[in-house]
């Protein structure tokens, strides 16, 4: 029986922290067990914000590593650099001829990015949801897991991909925003308790894979908490619950039960337990930053992990645009 297809992307901006580890990667991983899946590094994308591509390099040999150090393996899923598959830059092309641009503009993510970065608003960033309606399509993708925040996108491919069958015939799979894994999806906020943690996030807020053992200890070390409850069994506020929901991922359950019943009964110390969350921490994370780093340092494993997925990928998506060239009748 075949597989279900699954395409997801990853910007090499900025490290990889603790938010996409548990939001994304870590799913990633269970997903290349049951599904036929293609993990992509999505540099042109990145290019739209971030144009000085003088560490763009070295940033996607980080990314590769740390994400077969979170779990991935480059054997039982195609994972590849978007620019090394010139076949999703043509699909591209074919389908801004479908992308208006009143729709274009009305993207809450184009948006929220003109008001980010006024002077650089530009033809790419317009064009963002089409090339990752390309991304998706030229593998004929039909399971994306993405954030709610991605969603629009994702509804977005879908219009490309109608639009292309009733004008050209019917090439595409309708593909649909994937939740596979719902209940187990974990959302970590900030260590200052305002918003998600993020790449762009005050550094010391966020835990990234990255971070040596001290570093690690003393971010966890200035999380933002108050002087405890004074009621019996009283509800956390965000900026405390994001504490437990680290703990209980990281620490043993009976480390979790002794300081969940030392906050319901309101005797609770936040210096211990963020001392021992600190370790926990530092235990969960170091083998991954480790491996990471021998593998960032084997540039041989990591060119034949490049052209493995290259390879892989474009002959998938060479199969998409030839497809695609009949039907469009680009075949002379």
């Amino acid at each position: 029986m075949q597989k279900e297809r699954v395409l997801s992307g990853i910007r090499p901006t900025g490290f990889v922290h603790l938010g996409n580890y548990f939001g994304a990667v870590r799913n990633w991983a269970k997903m290349q067990e049951e599904f036929d899946c293609y993990f992509c590094v999505v540099d042109w994308h990145s290019l739209t914000t971030h144009p000085d591509t003088k560490e763009l390099k070295d940033n996607v040999h980080r990314l590769l590593a740390e994400l077969i150090a979170s779990g991935l393996d480059p054997e039982k899923c195609v994972l590849y650099v978007q620019s090394d598959v010139p076949e999703i830059a043509e699909l591209y092309l074919y389908l801004n001829t479908m992308a208006y641009q009143g729709e274009l503009e009305r993207t809450v993510t184009f948006k929220d990015k003109v008001r980010q970065q006024p002077d650089n608003v530009n033809a790419g960033l317009l064009t963002y949801p089409v090339l990752q309606a390309a991304d998706i399509l030229i593998h004929r993708a039909t399971n994306v897991p993405v954030g709610k925040d991605q969603e629009q996108h994702i509804e977005m491919t879908r219009n490309y991909a109608e639009r292309f069958n009733h004008r050209y015939g019917e090439i595409f799979p309708l593909p649909k925003a994937f939740n596979y894994y719902g209940d187990e999806l974990i959302k970590i906020m900030s260590l200052s308790g305002e918003g998600k943690m993020s790449k762009s996030e005050n550094q010391m807020n966020t835990l990234y894979l990255a971070d040596d053992d001290e570093l690690v200890r003393t971010k966890i070390k200035k999380a933002r908490t108050d002087s405890g409850p004074t009621e019996l069994n009283s509800p956390k506020p965000d900026y405390i619950e994001n504490l437990f929901t680290l703990i209980r991922l990281v620490s043993s359950p009976d480390v979790v039960q002794r300081f969940e019943a030392d906050f319901n009964n309101c005797v609770i110390r936040y210096g211990d337990m963020k001392k021992q969350l600190g370790e926990d921490m530092v235990k969960f994370m170091s083998p991954i930053r480790e491996k990471a780093l021998a593998i960032q340092h084997d540039k041989t494993y990591l060119s034949k992990v490049i052209q493995h997925g290259r390879e892989k990928a474009r002959a998938s998506a060479g199969e998409t645009l030839k497809l695609v060239r009949e039907a469009m009748g680009i075949n002379y």
